[in-house]
């Protein structure tokens, strides 16, 4: 007698999911990071709000000529590369007006790219990334070998670029540049921050008195010495004969007065002219508050009035906004 007959269970018809592996804990995987960007011939580099590298991967160092460990600010690394010819190649004449043309553009967009050639003869593409915070990321490749018949044509477009937003007198920012990083910072998505419109005093009769090239001369003094106290995150420029405005993002109308008044005290102390070792000068200062959807026209006219009681209230000092600034509404 033949017994039931047992069938065999039917066979999954899917695959049980796979467990995935346990993640690794952050610090193994921030060391590998590490690994893989010393070992990398990508150029990585990372700077504070100050403009001073904090980290630079093996490629980097080599390339511009850092000892491990070494932190020097961006402009202190240049200083000493362009004095000793190597690293990035600063084709220039007057290689402080590079300076401080490259100082006031730079940092001041969230990204961007560009090209620059190295005294060993290498061609890089490189991108600044730069956050909330001011930290920034450089990252170049090495593009030597990509279409170098074009190097020449795409080195004049940004060298067009570079002077559509530089002022041509002093080399720093230009009305259009500094506008829009003033719109920048009042979209309705921006940090905010403060607007200080600067005006030099009494430079009408520095013109008269001294002539109008001393008068040139003391607007590029006067340029170079204020870029020297700006945080990377600041964008100075020139909006039109004797009249600057500050762009400062994510700051109190009270600690800008305060970063303000410490440029103040550094020009009163200056002495721009050594053929006039007694000549002074000063300037006036109205500073705004820049919230977020506020126009750069609203903001920047709270600013001038502002400027203008200082003005009247003895020039040589600071004078804030009597009302905030509100959003612009449609």
């Amino acid at each position: 007698m033949v017994g039931p007959i047992v069938m065999p269970p039917p066979k999954p018809t899917h695959t049980p999911p796979m467990v995935p592996p346990e993640a690794p804990p952050p610090s193994e995987t921030i060391e590998r990071i590490r690994a893989l960007y010393e070992a990398t011939p990508l150029l990585v580099a990372l700077y504070d709000p100050s403009d001073r590298m904090r980290y630079a991967n093996a490629a980097c160092r080599a390339a511009h000529y850092l000892a491990p460990g070494e932190e020097l600010t961006w402009e202190e690394m240049v200083r000493r590369n362009h004095a000793a010819r190597r690293g990035v190649i600063i084709a220039t004449a007057d290689f402080e007006a590079w300076i401080a043309s490259a100082r006031s553009r730079r940092g001041k967009l969230a990204y961007r790219t560009f090209e620059t050639d190295l005294y060993d003869g290498r061609w890089l593409l490189v991108t600044e990334t730069v956050d909330a915070g001011g930290w920034m990321l450089t990252i170049a490749v090495d593009v030597t070998a990509f279409r170098t018949e074009d190097r020449a044509i795409r080195q004049a477009r940004d060298r067009a670029i570079s002077a559509s937003f530089t002022d041509e007198l002093t080399g720093v920012a230009n009305r259009r540049f500094v506008t829009a990083r003033a719109e920048d910072m009042m979209a309705p998505a921006g940090p905010g921050g403060s607007l200080c419109v600067i005006d030099l005093d009494n430079f009408k009769y520095i013109n008269d008195a001294y002539g109008h090239q001393t008068g040139d001369d003391i607007l590029c003094a006067f340029a170079a010495a204020m870029a020297t106290a700006l945080r990377r995150s600041d964008c100075f420029g020139r909006v039109g004969g004797e009249e600057f405005v500050l762009v400062l993002p994510a700051t109190g109308v009270a600690e800008a007065a305060e970063i303000v008044e410490g440029m103040l005290a550094l020009i009163r102390a200056s002495r721009p002219l050594p053929h006039v070792p007694a000549f002074t000068y000063t300037f006036s200062a109205g500073i705004a508050p820049a919230r977020p959807g506020a126009t750069y026209a609203e903001v920047y006219g709270h600013a001038d009035r502002a400027l203008y009681a200082a003005k009247l209230a003895g020039r040589d000092r600071i004078h804030l906004a009597e009302e905030g600034v509100r959003p612009h509404k449609e």
